[in-house]
């Protein structure tokens, strides 16, 4: 008897936990798509919503040969969005791993960046977003970028 009320109070839990893990993992995707649609529109504000106090963006750059890693101020990123430019920043991700523990999330996506119409540049970005006060925030963002060989 003992076997089969936890083996029915596991089943009840089960659908719960399952439900809170979906809540969360869309709450982490709302973060980064607002973070992109904010780059979208071209609105900073937007932007610097989606983002924890001390951030840190970085790129691997393969300019030179070797590869690099190349840290961006977000004050000039978020400066960069905010200032008018005559082509949208499109960067349409595919998101491939989300992961979640407590309040840590780490988000794997592959991307395509165009400049309007035109494609630019792909790679994989690799999110780390922290659940603050305010919500999911991105602390850390690191890219590659390439011409080629990109994920459709």
């Amino acid at each position: 008897m003992k076997h089969l009320l936890l083996s029915c109070c596991l089943f009840a839990i089960a659908p719960l936990a399952s439900a809170q893990s979906a809540s969360e993992a869309n709450a982490v995707k709302k973060t980064i798509d607002t973070f992109f649609e904010g780059m979208r529109k071209g609105d900073s504000a937007m932007v610097r919503s989606t983002l924890a106090p001390a951030v840190v963006m970085q790129t691997i750059s393969t300019r030179g040969g070797s590869p690099q890693v190349r840290t961006e101020n977000p004050t000039d990123f978020l400066k960069a969005v905010g200032t008018p430019h005559p082509e949208v920043w499109d960067e349409r991700i595919i998101y491939e791993r989300l992961l979640i523990d407590a309040d840590l999330a780490s988000v794997w996506t592959p991307y395509q960046f165009y400049a309007g119409n035109k494609f630019s540049h792909c790679g994989y970005n690799s999110f780390q977003l922290v659940r603050m006060a305010q919500g999911w925030k991105i602390a850390y963002v690191i890219d590659t970028r390439r011409k080629d060989k990109c994920k459709q």
